[in-house]
């Protein structure tokens, strides 16, 4: 009697370099936290917890998350309006939710949420899509940057807008509609400084604009990650040998500004060598959604796999003073559990998408 052996779904390029980039985040970790093991340990677990979701997540078949991105964001939001009314206020936000010893940062939820239900909203659209199919996504898009920008939380916020003006775009977005938006975007500006933004988030877009200006207030975290870098050469100063992060010059070494460290320690080789594997993932990443099974898994991987390099490069320019600092964690390699999570269940739904293939009858 033949046994049916069920199939893994699985990419082992993905699987890999996915092994390698966190692998080296742990590594890179134990040295920006000053061989604290305690810090790398917890981070290993929360590794391991998230190659296990990763293949989890991959195995069921697309069109489950595809009936299922209206309840998944509803679920979002009402996580997040939790967060509003139990959560613990830390550093002047609310952005954690705790159940027991661990917690949560619930808007990150919001980062697959968002992409896969517009994807499902917009994928059987007529071409070019609709001003009110237009309209109805950017007033969720606004509604879901808006509730995550109140908590504050700008670089979250950030991330999650362009999860789905990535999603709209790839939808077949006009270039006139963009250059459009962009100038209202503009011409709002000064509504959007005096009114939105809080004074330290006002600050930290003055202080980008002249980073010279408070060197050893607002600009001093900016002028120390500057130094960090550039002191590495291209060799690097080796291993727990950089002066900036284990002398405690440069703030915020395991989280925001880990890039920093790698690029004193390491050098030019060390940042190349890691920004290499990023390309490859992204490379990969968008040869799947070319060959995706149908405009639904298309869009959601491109979507995901766009927010992803969004959250790169946001995180690269920020250390190196090309954008304000928002408060962004650099992929696979930044200290912290919600973002990590996320990540590996954003790459799980995109192998998910890429690995199942509809069967043609006979």
């Amino acid at each position: 009697m033949n046994k049916q052996i069920k199939k893994i779904y699985f990419d082992p390029y993905l699987f890999f370099s996915l092994f390698l980039l966190s692998a080296l985040g742990l590594f890179f970790l134990f040295s920006a936290s000053n061989a604290d093991v305690s810090i790398v340990s917890k981070q290993f677990i929360y590794v391991f917890a998230g190659f296990v979701i990763m293949i989890l997540v991959s195995q069921p078949d697309p069109d489950i998350f595809r009936r299922n991105s209206g309840f998944l964001l509803i679920f979002s939001l009402l996580l997040l309006g939790l967060t509003y009314l139990f959560g613990p206020e830390i550093n002047g936000a609310q952005r954690w939710v705790r159940i027991g010893p661990f917690s949560f940062q619930s808007s990150e939820l919001l980062k697959l949420a968002v992409p896969i239900y517009l994807s499902n909203f917009l994928f059987n659209k007529k071409l070019p899509i609709q001003r009110n199919e237009i309209l109805i996504s950017l007033i969720i898009i606004f509604f879901c940057f808006f509730i995550v920008f109140r908590q504050p939380d700008l670089g979250t916020a950030l991330i999650i807008a362009c999860s789905g003006l990535f999603v709209l775009f790839l939808s077949g977005l006009s270039w006139s509609f963009m250059g459009g938006s962009f100038a209202l975007l503009i011409l709002s500006s000064p509504f959007i400084w005096n009114i939105l933004l809080q004074p330290f988030q006002r600050q930290r877009i003055a202080t980008f604009f002249n980073q010279d200006s408070d060197p050893f207030g607002a600009s001093w975290n900016i002028i120390q990650s500057k130094v960090a870098i550039g002191s590495g050469g291209l060799f690097g100063k080796g291993f727990r040998e950089g002066s900036q992060t284990q002398l405690n010059f440069l703030p915020e070494t395991e989280t925001d500004f880990i890039f920093s460290v790698i690029g004193e320690e390491f050098g030019f080789l060390g940042v190349l060598f890691l920004l290499i594997i990023y390309l490859f993932i992204l490379l990969r990443c968008f040869y799947l959604a070319l060959n995706a099974r149908d405009r639904f898994c298309r869009l959601v991987i491109g979507g995901l796999s766009l927010t992803f390099a969004a959250n790169l490069i946001i995180n690269l320019c920020m250390v190196v003073g090309l954008l304000p600092v928002v408060g962004m964690p650099l992929p696979f390699i930044s200290k912290g559990g919600s973002s990590l999570i996320s990540l590996f269940f954003a790459f799980g739904i995109i192998i998910s998408m890429s690995t199942h293939k509809k069967f043609l009858p006979q």
